[in-house]
């Protein structure tokens, strides 16, 4: 075991021997360090103001992220390299081309947020070269500005991207000397604290079940998209806390089933989403916005129990199993059963999701729908999963899940059952959506009332059927620049 907390933060190395798991890399940059390129504008991942890079070592190597500084710990940076406004750098030693592109193109105003656009930018200009406007746009769904209107940033985004120049920029020159930094640094467990504020990092997925069968109640903390805010809007203690997003990355595919880590981010199964379950990406797209896809996890989204939780509904109608393990044991679950109720699951203390299993169900119809205020970067007001199997011109199976329509994700049992046994038409869809309006009795809330959800949910069958017999209807308004 380790005292230190160990990452590196621009060009030099930090070593902290005291530090609390309720620390934010945002506070520590700004108070700490001085470091005031990074900005806070909503603490609460939102606004993207505070975006810096985060690098990681993977099993395809040193991978660079933009992350939310203001709800990203400390803690989790450990074994990471930092990377700041302040580091940006021409191959001169002047402006870096996303800092030209920007000032060329009048993209920045008042200037608070332009420090995390450029990071965003920087982060898409290293890892998609080729990057269009549509790209872009994705990329830039995590920041927000209230001056220039969006176009003038596209098109900075655009001409850094013609200028190129990523062989020179510095975190391709020095990826080789920073990745064995990295690799240098210990990784034991590491156990630090200020005051009674403690952080723990496991070393290992072992270590954190024999961890979590010492502690009674510890905050765990995988991505902290969720848990950034406990601290930071409510101010509540968390310690002590388990940080676990290095662990549990596994993946693997076979003909039948798709086996992720519960560790796995949102942006790191993208490309599984992609490739085996392309009905969904949009939706996958939709969830948050990027910096905030680089933190999250799919297991810490399931964990958390959220009613209106992105990808529950989604996994639901696929099927999906998780792994539960608690010590040296492991169990199985049904992702359906798992939600029992409102902030109730079926998980033991000491027991941890580890792994989620998704049947690869090829030839089904699948779709993914999120309906919420903001197209981006915003939570759910009502989202559905949608799976069925065909027989011949009938529907053989159906499985339907919703969020944002009672105390769980949950499936629409009358929807499915008026679906399964007729023919795959119009007729079958009016009707599951009649039925979908007995499945539920949803709430009032800040995000959608209850007459709303109630249609929405039924819209949302009729409009599969309407994109199933017009496969070219446009469901979505692309950016064109200029346009």
């Amino acid at each position: 075991m380790t005292g230190d907390l160990r990452f590196l933060l621009n060009d030099r190395e930090v070593a902290l021997s005291s530090a609390g798991g309720s620390d934010t890399l945002l506070d520590f940059l700004r108070i700490d360090r001085r470091m005031t390129g990074t900005k806070e504008g909503c603490a609460e991942g939102d606004c993207g103001a505070c975006t810096v890079l985060v690098g990681r070592l993977t099993d395809q190597g040193l991978r660079y992220e933009p992350v939310n500084a203001c709800i990203r710990f400390l803690a989790s940076c450990h074994g990471c390299h930092v990377v700041t406004v302040e580091h940006l750098r021409g191959p001169d030693g002047g402006l870096h081309p996303i800092q030209t592109a920007m000032i060329e193109h009048h993209g920045s105003q008042c200037g608070f947020c332009t420090p995390g656009f450029v990071m965003a930018l920087y982060g898409l200009w290293m890892s998609n070269p080729a990057a269009d406007a549509m790209a872009i746009e994705t990329a830039l769904q995590g920041n927000l500005c209230r001056c220039t209107g969006y176009e003038p940033i596209i098109k900075a985004a655009l001409a850094a991207q013609a200028a190129g120049g990523q062989a020179m920029d510095a975190l391709t020159v020095e990826r080789e000397v920073v990745a064995a930094k990295l690799r240098a640094m210990p990784r034991e467990r590491v156990d630090v604290s200020k005051g009674a504020d403690r952080a723990i990092i496991p070393a290992d997925t072992d270590d954190l079940a024999a961890l979590l069968l010492e502690h009674q109640k510890p905050t765990l903390v995988a991505g902290a998209t969720d848990v950034g805010l406990w601290v930071t809007k409510f101010l509540r203690n968390i310690s002590p806390t388990i940080f676990i997003a290095h662990l549990m990355k596994g993946v693997e595919v076979t003909e039948t089933e798709l086996k992720i880590g519960a560790g796995v981010t949102y942006s790191e199964a993208e490309p599984l989403i992609a490739e085996h379950l392309p009905e969904l990406l949009d939706y996958w797209q939709r969830i948050a916005g990027w910096q905030v896809r680089n933190m999250g996890t799919i297991g810490g989204n399931i964990a958390n129990g959220s009613p209106i939780g992105d990808t529950p509904p989604v996994l639901i109608a696929l099927d999906a199993r998780i792994v539960l393990r608690k010590g040296a044991e492991r169990r199985e679950v049904a992702l359906q059963d798992y939600f029992i109720d409102y902030g109730k699951q079926d998980r033991a203390p000491g027991e941890f999701v580890e792994t989620i299993i998704i049947p690869l169900n090829r030839g089904a119809k699948i779709a993914g729908y999120k309906i919420s205020k903001r197209r981006d970067s915003d939570i759910s007001s009502v989202a559905m999963g949608l799976c069925l199997t065909l027989e011949g011109d009938k529907i053989a199976s159906a499985r339907i899940a919703y969020g944002g329509m009672a105390g769980t994700p949950k499936r629409a049992a009358g929807a499915e059952v008026a679906l399964v046994g007729q023919v795959f038409g119009k007729a079958a869809f009016e009707a599951a959506a009649r039925a979908v309006l007995a499945d539920f009795t949803p709430l009032s809330d800040m995000r959608a009332s209850a007459d709303y959800r109630s249609a929405v949910a039924a819209n949302l069958l009729r409009r599969f059927w309407l994109e199933q017999s017009e496969p070219d209807l446009p469901v979505r308004l692309n950016y064109a620049v200029g346009e």
